[in-house]
């Protein structure tokens, strides 16, 4: 019998999305192929804390446990050393021994989204480990992250975009009315204001006045230091999915639609909570022609930052003039029951386990192309 390949699944975060996070975890234990891989999973609380397997399965649906089996318990860490190849054990707290050995990891499958986790800070300390991984590598995660960085990148690829400006925490605190004049001369109302470094509509408001925009700023930046202001378009909301590394494929698009004036966008709770007032349509019902410029551009999007394995994008369909304007990127997309990314795939026709399997394959292929740099001379 061959034996399985051991894929740590690390997840929770010190995010705003930590919930999220347990979610796609969920999912992706559930439909990973466990005849030919071993899942290791690996949690991390709001507070940072790294979980071995036995603590972050009780994180987990009691429905899910059925699909793990560790005994490995107490303090762990992931050192960037990569002799050790994976998860080592700490002594505990009151001082005692380690309680196990070193638990090998053969790839690492990162769902965590948000800060620490999906903008490169995890990624790099895999990389210093030298433990191949699924998914953007450190610059394109980053790039990813923070949306500002994002938009310049594909303002210089010729993507289209839609206008925006963005400024910092202390810059609000200290100058409140000055930005505040800013955003109605270059944006006016209404606009989006939303955290510059976070995902899943966490912290998104739309401002219609002064009154809202103050409210919105200072929800955004209880989440980041930087925020950013965008114009509000009246548009559809395209998403595509990407797999792939070096030569990326884009799936069917899909699309939000909104069945319900209460649905004021697409927030947190409209995204997750099935409310009914939102319904995720794929294919979305667009013309062959246009179906492929999105694919295109998403594939040129996901190139424009340097990315790896998968990706979700973005896209605003203007209902004005038919403009496609890219919204965004997400590195590391949702992946839960309700989410687009594994829904668009299926729709094109893959499954989400044929997926995993291959976002796997990717991360080795991958690895094995960074072993061929030289570190020395």
């Amino acid at each position: 019998m061959a034996k399985k390949t051991r894929v740590g699944i690390i997840f929770g975060g010190r995010s705003g999305e930590h919930e999220v996070s347990i979610r796609s975890a969920r999912s992706v234990i559930e439909a990973i192929d466990h005849k030919k891989y071993q899942v290791i999973p690996i949690g991390i609380t709001k507070e940072g804390k790294w979980l071995a397997p036995v603590e972050a399965t009780a994180l987990l649906p009691e429905s899910t446990h059925r699909f793990l089996k560790s005994e490995t318990t107490g303090d762990i860490a992931l050192l960037g050393d990569p002799s050790h190849k994976g998860l080592i054990s700490l002594p505990a707290t009151d001082g005692s021994a380690a309680s196990a050995a070193s638990l090998t990891l053969d790839v690492v499958l990162p769902i965590l989204h948000g800060p620490f986790g999906e903008d490169g800070t995890l990624q790099g300390l895999l990389e210093m480990a030298n433990i191949p991984y699924v998914g953007c590598g450190v610059l394109a995660s980053a790039c990813g992250m923070d949306k500002v960085t994002m938009k310049v990148l594909f303002r210089d690829a010729g993507l289209p975009i839609c206008r925006y400006l963005w400024f910092l925490r202390s810059h609000w605190t200290s100058g409140r009315d000055r930005v505040m004049r800013q955003v109605q001369r270059e944006l006016g109302f209404p606009c989006f204001i939303k955290p510059a470094n976070l995902g899943s509509s966490v912290g998104v408001s739309k401002a219609t006045n002064r009154e809202t925009l103050i409210k919105a700023v200072e929800l955004a930046a209880r989440y980041d230091r930087k925020i950013i202001v965008e114009e509000a378009l009246d548009a559809r909301e395209i998403e595509c999915a990407i797999l792939g590394n070096d030569e990326p494929q884009a799936s069917l698009p899909g699309e939000y639609v909104i069945h319900n004036e209460e649905a004021r966008f697409l927030d947190y709770t409209e995204k997750y909570a099935s409310t009914g007032h939102v319904e995720f349509v794929v294919p979305a019902r667009l013309s062959k022609v246009l179906t492929r410029r999105i694919q295109e551009m998403a594939v040129k999007a996901f190139q424009a930052i340097d990315g790896a394995g998968l990706a979700r994008v973005d896209f605003f369909l203007r209902q004005d003039t038919g403009e496609l304007v890219i919204n965004e990127l997400n590195t590391m997309p949702g992946l839960t029951e309700v989410s687009g990314y594994p829904k668009m795939w299926a729709a094109s026709g893959i499954d989400f386990a044929t997926v995993l399997n291959h976002l796997i394959d990717l991360a080795f292929e991958r690895h094995r192309d960074k072993l061929l740099t030289k570190t020395s001379r």
